[in-house]
């Protein structure tokens, strides 16, 4: 369980702060900042909402494993032309949260408003923030993240981390409303650091955390993912189990704030790192056919500082045994899958084989699958519930847990 808030910063700044999350992962990101004892003024389809101190904004960054990005609201408002528009942004204390010399993006997107040319809209709150702060350097407009977020994936770039964060500042126009709020968090949060080597079919890491999470998995039974590729599931797995903030070893826009002390933002990464298990003191254990998916879970495994923590084996799923590691557990995995059960029997049979291997470890073993299609996992053998839905590389995707 991570740790409750901090009280070594005395920073008075109160927000109004959202975290962003992926479709129909809202609740379970509520449930994960209740447990981070961040109190939750809203939830709704597109994140939840919360007031915030900067102590309690980094404390998300820090923590949240299942958090897209952190936004903060600054205004709130009805507009329908430019000149409202101009008037409004410059009535934001835009030196209170924007840093002289900052890099600073803009991302709008417009709906169903009488402001709908985007490139206009940023252009006129960029002008506002350099009015302000001169010394900023305002960019081209950033594309649309949240909605290109879930649809594919990319190489984590080292330098992304290691350099210091663009500003960006987020407006959203819907029905002549505009709301303009300024990004805590840097690059999106699923970016912890460590995966720099992929394998085919990668999933991100806040997904791998929100199965973890909706399985309920708090590192008390063995874990296995016979389908791991680039170990994704049980790297999220390990540092969950012993405790590792995910956002440890990366950096955060709100570093680059207007009186944010440096040496405050130091102390809170010690304080966390100090809290670390030093083992998952539970079996995880990774495994795949491809080979180089199987390196590629090494490197990122080593990265992560949990490759003591795993077992990661090059196999079919037929040589997995589930006994071997005790009477209960989780299998839980990203299995192959075509868009239609029609593509194939080749499928059909991996999916009785996994049924297969599931039953042989006993009634205590549990299936968590991430599949687009229920009649996929149904070709296990087994009974599932479906515990959430959200899309993977642009599919729908449900995860389906097997019940006893």
């Amino acid at each position: 369980m991570p740790p409750s808030l901090s009280a070594r910063h005395t920073a008075v700044a109160s927000f109004d702060a959202f975290a962003i999350v992926a479709p129909g992962l809202a609740p379970l990101l509520a449930d994960e900042l209740r447990g981070l004892a961040v109190p939750i003024s809203e939830v709704n389809t597109a994140g939840v909402a919360f007031p915030a101190s900067l102590d309690t904004l980094l404390h998300v960054n820090l923590w949240s494993r299942l958090a897209t990005r952190v936004v903060v609201r600054l205004c709130e408002f009805a507009v329908r032309d430019f000149a409202t528009l101009e008037k409004r942004c410059a009535k934001i204390p835009w030196p209170v949260h924007i840093a002289a010399g900052a890099q600073v993006r803009c991302r709008v997107t417009c709906r169903k408003s009488r402001l709908y040319h985007s490139d206009a809209v940023a252009e006129r709150v960029g002008r506002s923030v350099q009015a302000a702060v001169p010394s900023v350097n305002v960019l081209a407009r950033a594309r649309d993240e949240e909605q290109t977020d879930h649809a594919g994936d990319d190489l984590e770039s080292p330098m992304a981390i290691i350099a210091a964060p663009t500003q960006l500042i987020i407006v959203r126009l819907e029905h002549d409303r505009c709301t303009i709020s300024l990004d805590s968090s840097g690059d999106l949060l699923h970016r912890r650091g460590w995966r720099q080597a992929i394998a085919k079919a990668p999933l991100r890491e806040s997904l791998a955390a929100a199965m973890l999470a909706g399985c309920e998995w708090q590192g008390d039974v063995p874990l296995v993912d016979p389908f791991c590729g680039s170990g994704t599931i049980g790297i999220e797995g390990a540092l969950r189990a012993r405790g590792m903030a995910p956002g440890l070893t990366r950096r955060f826009a709100i570093e680059q704030w207007p009186g944010v002390d440096p040496a405050w933002v130091t102390s809170q990464r010690d304080h966390a790192a100090a809290l670390a298990r030093p083992s998952a003191a539970v079996a995880i254990q990774m495994s795949d056919r491809d080979a180089g998916a199987c390196e590629a879970a090494r490197a990122n495994a080593q990265r992560a500082g949990v490759i003591e923590d795993l077992v990661i084996e090059h196999c079919p799923i037929s040589a997995v045994d589930l006994a071997a590691l005790g009477p209960r557990g989780l299998l839980l995995t990203n299995p192959p899958y075509g868009l239609r059960l029609s593509e194939g029997a080749d499928l059909r049979s991996l999916y009785a084989r996994l049924g297969d291997v599931v039953r042989s470890g006993g009634r205590d073993w549990r299936l968590g699958l991430l599949v687009p299609d229920r009649s996929l996992a149904a070709q296990t053998g087994l009974k599932f519930t479906t515990l959430l839905r959200t899309s993977n590389g642009g599919i729908g995707v449900g995860v389906e847990l097997s019940r006893k």
